[in-house]
């Protein structure tokens, strides 16, 4: 698989996820903040939710492509011992606050699906060691981003996520799909931060990044400077407010097709001069302060963009489905996008511009018996149950992590 993203709304061909499994159910309420959750999942009905999400993907994507399980691609990556080693090392040293030395000897011993599960659920065999879960595994966005040929390996802000991160970081360096591009890869070091939900990609020469909650601004540069050093011409930061409701980009502002976009009104629209436009001029790195996003992304494409407002025009709506992730949207196609079916008023919204609103049924019944076409089948808006999932504050692109788009 060719692995590249040119576009947040390219058709969808490889992707990335998790469907939650019993590291969900392992979160202790009394802890349920420190592990980055404002409330607990009920972990039957939220894999039901999610399989029923990876039913749209299949029924969109073309016949060529791909849904990849991170636990699947994990166990394979751990079929080598020598690789096993490397990451159990990797984690005693860079996650000190786990003491994971105490049990070095035990992981070693561990075969490969155990292993994986360690990682996922925290949890040995007749061992009182035990280590919070990981339930965020679920939102794979955050752990790698691809923009162009470059994938770009995130930085844990929170010690939440750590394990997370450092098992993409192993698949990428050792999974045969990323043998095109693990030579490539865009790291960060020391306490600089960036998660994947604060990147998108807007064309091959433009990516949007977020000075959030979780990406540090001298993460941003980092990466900003190494995307510009690999063919990217603008990297657009976009300073967002530093709070868990909008923890990254992705949660207040998402692409549904090539100039239509979904926003987030007090935090995108209603913001001045929080949008620095990075470019190489002559050796250095160069910067200017734009009014807006929408301002910044007009001049830079030469296209007039529209942004639909999550919540629709009320202002109490706005919050709430912000909350639920209404401006979460992930796209399967230019204009073919998918979202929470609570978000009624964000729906609503986008039938005003012209989309059909489909429900998961209503799709995968017209679209899992013929092709998608990327020509005559725009304007979509598909909705699905996620009223578990939603729980974990996270909407469908948190969710994924795509590796191949085409156009």
């Amino acid at each position: 698989m060719n692995i590249n993203i040119s576009s947040e709304i390219g058709v969808l061909k490889g992707v990335i996820v998790h469907s939650p499994g019993r590291e969900v159910s392992l979160v202790n309420p009394n802890i349920k903040e420190d592990l980055l959750f404002d409330d607990i999942i009920f972990e039957n009905d939220a894999r039901f939710e999610h399989i029923d999400m990876l039913k749209i993907f299949s029924a969109a994507m073309p016949d060529d492509g791909e849904i990849f399980e991170i636990m699947d691609m994990a166990e394979e990556v751990f079929q080598s011992e020598d690789v096993r080693a490397e990451f159990i090392e990797v984690m005693i040293k860079e996650l000190p606050f786990e003491n994971i030395h105490i049990i070095e000897k035990e992981l070693i011993r561990l075969e490969p699906k155990k292993l994986v599960r360690f990682v996922a659920e925290g949890t040995l065999e007749d061992q009182i060691f035990n280590l919070h879960p990981a339930p965020n595994l679920l939102f794979t966005r955050d752990l790698a981003a691809v923009a162009g040929d470059s994938v770009i390996l995130s930085r844990a802000a929170k010690e939440a996520r750590a394990r997370e991160f450092l098992l993409m970081r192993t698949i990428v360096h050792y999974h045969p799909l990323f043998d095109s591009v693990k030579k490539k890869a865009i790291t960060v070091g020391g306490h600089q931060t960036i998660e994947g939900g604060d990147v998108l990609v807007v064309s091959d020469d433009i990516v949007l990044i977020g000075m959030s909650e979780r990406t540090s601004f001298s993460g941003l540069m980092g990466v900003a400077e190494q995307l510009l050093n690999h063919g990217v011409e603008h990297v657009v930061a976009v300073d967002i407010p530093k709070q868990r409701s909008s923890m990254h980009l992705d949660t207040i502002f998402t692409f549904a097709d090539e100039n239509e976009c979904v926003a987030f009104p007090p935090s995108i629209e209603e913001k001045e001069n929080n949008v620095v436009d990075l470019f190489k001029n002559g050796e250095g790195v160069q910067c200017r302060q734009c009014k807006s996003l929408k301002q910044t992304l007009e001049e830079l494409t030469g296209k007039e963009f529209t942004f639909i407002k999550c919540g629709g025009e009320n202002r109490i709506d706005q919050f709430r489905e912000q909350w639920t992730d209404g401006a979460n949207l992930f796209a399967l196609a230019p204009g073919v996008v998918v979202g929470y079916g609570r978000n009624t008023k964000t729906f609503e919204a986008l039938v005003s511009h012209g989309y059909k609103h489909m429900n998961q049924y209503e799709f995968i019944e017209e679209f899992e018996n013929k092709d998608l076409d990327p020509q005559k089948d725009r304007k979509i808006a598909i909705s699905f149950e996620g009223h578990e999932l939603c729980r974990g504050r996270g909407g469908a692109r948190c969710m994924t992590m795509p590796v191949s788009r085409i156009g």
